[in-house]
Order: C-alpha cells, then sequence, then structure tokens
C-alpha cells in the first residue's frame, strides 16, 4: 500500500507551458533519445566564452532542482575561484541518486534524455575548468541510459572531459552531495562532517561541483536561448519551469513540467483530483513537512512555498485524500528510523524517538506527555545531524502538530475515523517504484 508503478506514470507538460525539459511528441516520453535526436535541437552547441556563460548563468536566475534551491551561478564561481586560487582541477558530479522515494524526475531524464543531460554536465565542466566527471547514479536503467549515451559521443563532443558513471545502493542518504563525493573517494555512501564542503575540498580532495542532473538539464536552454527568454517563464525569484512528481489520491503517479508560479489546484486537477478530496499534501517528496488544506492556496515557486512554512524541495508532492495525515506522518518517521546512516546520534536516536511517538499517536495510545516530547523534539533537534535526514524528521514532527492539531487530538482520544477503517502504512510512502 502507498506505493505507484513508474510503468503506469503520466508524463505531461502544464498546458500553456512549452516543454523545455519532458519532449514535446508525447509519444517519444518512454523512448530514450539518441545523439541524433538530441542533436537536431542544436545540442552540444560550441560553447566560445566560458566567463560569459557564466554570466548568463547568473542572469538567469537558474537554481538548484536538487532540493534545497541553491542559485548555480554561485555553485559554479565557487568551484571555478576555488580552483583558481588552488592552481588545482576541478571536477563535477551530476547528482542523479534520486534518494526521495516519491520522486521520479532524474531518473525519467536519466532514462530518457541522457544527451541533455551530458551537455549540460559539459557546459559546467567548461565554466569550472574541470577535466573529468562523474555521473552518480544508483538506478541501474539510468547507468545503462549514460553509459548508451557516451557511447554515442566523441571526446570532442564533451570538450575532452573524461566522464565516468558510477552505481550505488539506493538509500535516502546516498544523494547527498558528501555522501556521493565519499562514495567517489572510495567510501561508503554516508554523508560526511562538513566544513570543508566539496566546493572547498571534494573527489581527491580538489574542488567538485555536485550538481542534481535536471540542474544540469537546464544549462543547454540557457546557452541556446538566453537569459531572458529562460526567464519568460517561472517568477521572478523562481524563473524558469521545473519537473514535478505528483503522488497521491489513489491514482498513478505523474510527472508534469510547468513554470514557477503556476497555481498547485490547476496541477492538481491536470492529475485527476478534485481540489474537494484533497486533505493536504506531503510536500517535497519526504523532506518539507505536512501541508492541511491550506495548500490549494499555493503557487508552484520556492517563495510562495516557503512563506507558507513549507518547501518546494525536489519538486515532488503527495497529495492527501482519505490517508490520515498522522498515519501518513507515522509512515514517514518510521522510514527515517530505518534509513538514516546511524553515525550521528542524535539522528540515529532522534528519529528512533519521534517515529515511535508518531506509531503510538497513529496506533490510539500516545499521552499528551508523548506529544510534549514530540513536539520539544522537532525543535531541539533541528540542525544537529551531518546531513539534512534529522532536519527533515522534524519537519514531519513539526507540521504535523501546526498544522493538523484537531486530527492530532482525535488520536488522542483514540478516534480517527479514517484510521478505525485501516489505518494507512507504507514502508515508503508514496514512492514511485521501477
Amino acid at each position: 500500500m502507498g506505493t505507484t508503478a513508474a510503468s503506469t506514470i503520466t508524463i505531461a507538460a502544464r498546458p500553456g507551458c512549452a516543454p523545455r525539459l519532458l519532449r514535446d511528441r508525447l509519444d517519444l516520453q518512454t523512448v530514450r533519445e539518441d545523439r541524433a535526436a538530441y542533436s537536431e535541437g542544436d545540442g552540444y552547441r560550441p560553447l566560445e566564452d566560458a566567463d560569459a556563460f557564466l554570466d548568463d548563468v547568473e542572469r538567469s536566475g537558474l537554481l538548484g532542482r536538487g532540493g534545497a534551491g541553491f542559485p548555480m551561478a554561485t555553485k559554479l564561481r565557487s568551484v571555478r575561484d576555488h580552483g583558481i586560487h588552488l592552481g588545482s582541477g576541478t571536477v563535477v558530479v551530476a547528482n542523479g541518486e534520486e534518494g526521495e522515494p516519491a520522486s521520479i524526475k532524474d531518473r525519467w531524464l536519466l532514462r530518457n534524455r541522457p544527451h541533455l543531460i551530458l551537455d549540460g554536465l559539459r557546459l559546467a565542466t567548461a565554466v569550472v575548468g574541470a577535466d573529468r566527471a562523474y555521473v552518480y547514479v544508483s538506478d541501474a536503467e539510468s547507468a545503462r541510459s549514460i553509459e548508451a549515451a557516451l557511447g554515442e559521443l566523441d571526446a570532442a563532443a564533451l570538450g575532452g572531459i573524461d566522464v565516468v558513471v558510477t552505481t550505488v545502493q539506493p538509500g535516502y542518504v546516498a544523494g547527498e552531495e558528501t555522501a556521493a563525493v565519499h562514495v567517489l573517494n572510495g567510501g561508503l555512501a554516508k554523508p560526511t562532517d562538513k566544513p570543508p564542503r566539496p566546493f572547498q575540498e571534494g573527489v581527491d580532495g580538489l574542488p567538485t561541483l555536485v550538481s542534481n542532473v535536471e540542474t544540469l538539464a537546464n544549462l543547454p536552454y540557457i546557452q541556446q536561448h538566453g537569459p531572458a527568454e529562460f526567464r519568460s517563464q517561472g517568477t521572478p525569484q523562481s524563473p524558469g519551469t521545473l519537473l514535478v512528481t505528483i503522488t497521491g489520491a489513489g491514482r498513478p503517479p505523474g510527472l508534469y513540467e510547468v513554470a514557477h508560479g503556476s497555481a498547485l489546484t490547476e496541477l492538481i486537477a491536470l492529475h485527476g483530483v478534485s481540489p474537494d478530496e484533497v486533505q493536504g499534501a506531503l510536500m517535497g517528496g519526504y523532506f518539507a513537512g505536512l501541508l492541511n488544506r491550506d495548500v490549494l492556496g499555493l503557487t508552484v515557486d520556492h517563495e510562495t512555498i516557503r512563506a507558507a512554512g513549507s518547501g518546494l524541495g525536489c519538486g515532488a508532492i503527495s497529495v492527501i485524500t482519505d490517508e490520515c495525515a498522522v498515519a501518513v506522518a507515522a509512515s514517514v518517521l518510521a522510514y527515517f528510523d530505518r534509513e538514516n546512516a546511524g553515525q550521528c546520534g542524535s539522528c540515529f536516536n532522534g528519529t528512533a524517538a519521534m517515529a515511535a511517538v508518531a506509531g503510538a499517536l497513529r496506533d490510539g495510545v500516545a499521552t499528551d506527555e508523548d506529544l510534549a516530547r514530540l513536539r520539544r523534539w522537532s525543535v531541539v533537534l533541528r540542525g544537529r545531524g551531518a546531513c539534512a535526514t534529522l532536519d527533515a524528521a522534524t519537519n514531519i514532527a513539526a507540521s504535523l502538530l501546526d498544522n493538523f492539531p484537531d486530527l492530532v487530538r482525535s488520536h488522542l482520544d483514540n478516534d480517527c475515523k479514517a484510521c478505525k477503517v485501516g489505518a494507512f502504512r507504507a514502508d515508503r510512502p508514496y514512492a514511485v517504484e521501477g
């Protein structure tokens, strides 16, 4: 219960949104795009001035699509400048290890548009002055797709860089940037303490750009059309389009390309769900917490969702309809209890404690004292882990208590009608499998 198969996924651009990342012809959406097809769209265009292109990326306002929404130009400039300062080489990592179970967008790009990613990787390496790069994934089909695409290219197409595909076991923490660097340095897919951050000291001790594959996939569009055209869709603070994975409501998952600033109700309707059915949503994959029906008044951009106390994250939104939000929170916290790296005591013990209280609340056996502890943990544990897993868990706990107080109270009284019919339970809530 609570998972969906990738083979039934709906892929579409929002009406009025000219696709930049998806493909124009829907009958080609599940076919790997080869080099010839990609080059028809002016791909692998020579880059004459890397510094001028970096200025274009800055003017475009491109934000990272991996979760944090950090400005791409700032990351590029930091890696380039550290390399120049140290007199060393630099490295670029295309991060396609999609750790959020409710997201499919990175896998789709890797499997179906590998040349778009490799073209973006080429441009990033040119900007930062790298001579080698990695594509870091956990999905075997994605790895095969990238390898096939590399086999269609000669060294000149990628600007002479050496690209290595590295495959790891999937895991929630495996896609964290220091975990990726740790793997490429011969370690386990677990986060490391910061500082140093990868842009300071990454793969083989060199300044390293770790960038989400969707972020990289936007670079060719900026090169071909310029920053003004890139900003022609989106909002001033969240320019461009993004890929959004919608799950929940008992429907197969959907991958939609939308302009930032689109009304969430329109996106939910595109997914075939009536606003009257919506009780709330799980935002940003499992990271950004739960919102109640107020989610229906939001637009899909960083500034609006952040102002509502949540986050857009990787663009994964799970719609809650018949499920109980308390039971959803309990399942997500149990997932964090299982998936944490097991190397930070605050996270190892904190996720277990919060999962235990949420499970007791779902089952109608929690007390007011339990809730007080959950509230305190949601505050004092924030920011204590080596990565963001503990923050994600505290987001779930705090947002449940803040946004669903009446539902929480009904569980204290063991009087939740939805859970009496059958409580929602899932090892990987709303996961897109396959």
